[in-house]
């Protein structure tokens, strides 16, 4: 025969997994301490607002430590218990007085309400030997209530003297917790955890002076988008983030449905642009701190910005799988993308030289965000901007042309090739043949466009091609009638042992009389090896000896040594073009320069 029954857990077996295992640090219980003191607040002013009790004066949340005595107290002026409440909210592990109250008077609605789990209050005994109760409720003769513990299976309940309503929660802490005795401490936690906690917070008001909360009960993302000045959200940035210099811009969301959302994100200033620089969104839950950086709400590209985010919806405790798999947080997180990318898309309409002002700020973040998030890349796709040769920004895929169609994809046709410059002082020769030629290519010059670049191609393949500068020589730098088979021969005996291919070309600038070309596929393997500390792929390099110049016409008709030295003259200034000379290069240029200097005088 079946029957069913209740399970018993007691405190003695909870309380080594509550210590334990509950909370990854220690420093949360303050948190949560003073998270129950403002839910008692919040409590109290929703029963006066119904009419179920009186107004009784200014609300407030009061730390103190005493390193004396070894305590530190939390006492809020709020709800207060009468003694059947304390023995149901703290005598019961994990029964939420928060989930009671807000069913109770559920047609007022639950806003506000912080705590989530009863588990909060015994997270102080993390740090406390013993922890001690003194509350008073707001019911009219209500009488105060004294409970103490030492966190194992037994506790002491009867009455004691307080004045006024509310609850003080007197934690007298273990030997190796004494840290938190220090008011810096503890006023570094309060920043940290309940710097926008609702009510205001003093820590060790000395009597009859005027003190300043150590928080802010209405933090700026709260208040509507109209109430706040450019000088309000530059002041939030700086007190927040501790970062002095100005954001480029900020976006302030502010939605009720179909879910609550409140913050701020803020474009920072990029302080490299060699790697990507890791901002800090930090979450809230009815303005209490949960978490920096939480990547199942915060898509993990928006944490290269900074920004405060308000989800009440989000409990102050829960698991990174429930995050994961929570179709309302998957919709929070949309929702940010797609507000960034509306403001992104909003200031490249309506503020383009703005837009264009920040962009060497923005297009590590936009790129890296283009890449991990598909939704993100739809919609700004057209507003990824690059720098061409004239100094002028134009949107990547201004550049793109006309589609290559399936079947001329299968006979082995490509997307015209697009050029870009990676480097202006080392590809300085390059840019300028362009030029002469009525040619145009595009900076690319951060450290993430070699991914960015393959991933445009990936997402486009019928429609462009990407090549370096000093990847090919375009036809519209070349004339017909520049094989040259016997010239070609002398510098392919010069560089066979190098590795190095040559071809002949009759290009249209006579000045240069040769250029290296590289593979752009193995140059980008290499520097994707590079990245990722695989090490470098050898070069592929084709040296390009142009017929059309005096120099390799002279060269030409030399004979023996004075042709081979030439020969390698003309191949070191295309490497140098093309790259640094290593040491040996760098003696061979020195001494064949030697010479010709030498001869050209005694002429």
């Amino acid at each position: 025969m079946q029957r069913q029954g209740n399970i018993k857990i007691s405190s003695e077996n909870m309380m080594p997994i509550i210590k334990k295992w509950l909370y990854s640090e220690k420093d949360i219980f303050l948190r949560e301490i003073v998270a129950n003191a403002s839910d008692a607040i919040t409590k109290l002013k929703k029963l006066v607002s119904m009419g179920d009790a009186e107004e009784m004066g200014s609300y407030k949340i009061t730390v103190t430590t005493d390193e004396e005595a070894g305590t530190l107290t939390v006492e809020d002026n709020g709800l207060g218990m009468t003694e059947e409440e304390v023995e149901k909210y703290i005598t019961q592990i994990a029964f939420s007085g928060a989930a009671d109250f807000a069913q109770k008077y559920e047609k007022a609605g639950g806003e506000g309400i912080i705590g989530h789990f009863g588990l909060g209050f015994y997270s102080a005994y993390m740090v406390s030997d013993r922890i001690e109760i003194f509350t008073k409720s707001y019911l009219p003769e209500a009488k105060a209530v004294h409970w103490e513990s030492d966190g194992g299976s037994t506790y002491t309940l009867g009455d004691t003297e307080k004045e006024g309503r509310g609850t003080r929660v007197v934690m007298h802490l273990s030997e190796g917790e004494k840290e938190y005795l220090k008011e810096y401490a503890v006023r570094e936690l309060l920043e940290k955890y309940c710097a926008f906690m609702p009510y205001e917070i003093y820590l060790n008001p000395k009597a009859g002076e005027e003190s300043e909360p150590v928080n802010t009960p209405v933090p700026l993302y709260a208040k509507a988008p109209k109430d706040c000045t450019e000088e309000d959200y530059k002041e939030f940035y700086r007190n927040t983030f501790r970062d002095f210099q100005e954001p480029l811009f900020w976006i302030h969301l502010n939605m009720e449905y179909p879910f609550r959302l409140k913050g701020i994100l803020y474009f920072p200033k990029v302080k490299k642009q060699v790697e990507l620089e890791r901002g800090q969104v930090k979450l809230f839950c009815n303005q209490v701190f949960v978490a920096d950086n939480i990547k199942e709400v915060i898509p993990e590209f928006l944490m290269l910005l900074n920004g405060v985010i308000d989800c009440p919806d989000i409990p102050l405790n829960v698991s990174r799988s429930f995050l994961q798999n929570d179709r309302e947080v998957q919709k929070i997180a949309k929702h940010i993308v797609k507000k960034v990318a509306d403001k992104l898309n909003e200031l490249y309409k309506n503020d383009r030289e703005k837009y264009e002002t920040c962009w060497i700020d923005l297009a590590t973040f936009v790129k890296f965000g283009a890449i991990k998030d598909g939704d993100f890349y739809e919609k700004i796709k057209d507003i990824v901007i690059y720098k061409n040769l004239a100094g002028e920004y134009r949107p990547v895929t201004s550049y793109f042309g006309e589609e290559v169609s399936e079947a001329d994809a299968k006979a082995g046709k490509q997307p015209e090739a697009v050029y870009y410059v990676s480097d202006e002082s080392k590809q300085a020769q390059y840019i300028r043949m362009f030029k002469e030629a009525g040619l145009d290519a595009f900076l690319s010059d951060t450290f993430i466009d070699p991914h960015f670049l393959s991933f445009i191609e990936y997402k486009n393949p019928t429609r462009v091609r990407f090549l370096r500068i000093d990847a090919d020589v375009a036809s519209a730098l070349k004339e017909e009638g520049g094989e040259d088979e016997a010239l070609k021969a002398v510098f392919e005996a010069l560089l066979k042992e190098k590795g190095v291919k040559v071809k002949t070309e009759k290009l249209k600038n006579s000045e240069v009389p040769a250029v290296v070309n590289v593979s752009e596929f193995m140059r980008r393997m290499s520097e994707m090896n590079e990245f990722y500390k695989m090490g470098q792929s050898p070069e592929e390099i084709t040296l390009i000896v142009n017929t059309q110049s005096p120099a390799v016409q002279a060269l030409k008709v030399a004979e023996g040594e004075a042709q081979q030295v030439a020969a390698e003259y003309i191949w070191l200034l295309a490497l140098m073009n093309y790259r640094p000379l290593n040491p040996e290069e760098i003696t061979k240029f020195t001494e064949i320069s030697t010479r010709f200097i030498g001869k050209f005088l005694q002429k």
